[in-house]
């Protein structure tokens, strides 16, 4: 969701829990946190905050780095029952120090993997990574373009996830 009226919207549509985010329309940036305080005052659901400073690739300069670092802090203090988040190295790993920065500082606020993840060379590899760095989720499409068209890789996924709960995203819908 991208602002009150959706949330509100969602719970009343028997939601379990919404991902706060902003700009939609370019896959979704970090909200405000006024935006997530009104929300918060509105809705009893866990509520899930995307962590991105900008659309575009996952590959953060230490500056975007340190935003992100920030916002987590912010966000876990303001209650946040889960951080959305991704880091990427130039070569399609999960860039594991980046991310161990910013859950450091979301101090024990659960992380979930976002559609990054989808754009490593090796999902084996980066669920393994993603296992390591303690990721409770992952929103993935099985590295397709819709969840649809992956699901032979989602369930491959899923069959070794252990404890992370596989999540599948993008052109999900209730006839699917």
């Amino acid at each position: 969701v991208d602002s009150v009226e959706s949330a509100v919207n969602a719970k009343a549509g028997d939601a379990d829990r919404i991902e706060l985010c902003s700009d939609l329309i370019v896959g979704g940036i970090t909200p405000s946190l006024a935006l997530f305080e009104r929300i918060r005052e509105k809705v009893d659901i866990p509520i899930h905050v995307l962590l991105r400073p900008r659309f575009g690739d996952f590959l953060y300069s230490e500056e975007e780095l340190e935003v992100l670092i920030r916002q987590a802090k912010l966000f876990s203090e303001a209650g946040a029952d889960n951080l959305v988040i991704g880091c990427l190295t130039p070569d399609g790993c999960l860039d594991l120090e980046a991310m161990k920065r910013i859950m450091d500082a979301a101090n024990g606020t659960p992380i979930n993997l976002h559609r990054a993840f989808d754009m490593c060379r090796d999902l084996d590899e980066a669920l393994e990574d993603a296992k390591k760095l303690g990721v409770v989720s992952i929103l993935t499409s099985g590295g397709c373009a819709s969840a649809k068209e992956g699901v032979k890789v989602l369930d491959h996924l899923k069959a070794n996830a252990g404890d992370i709960d596989i999540m599948a995203g993008a052109g999900m819908n209730a006839q699917n």
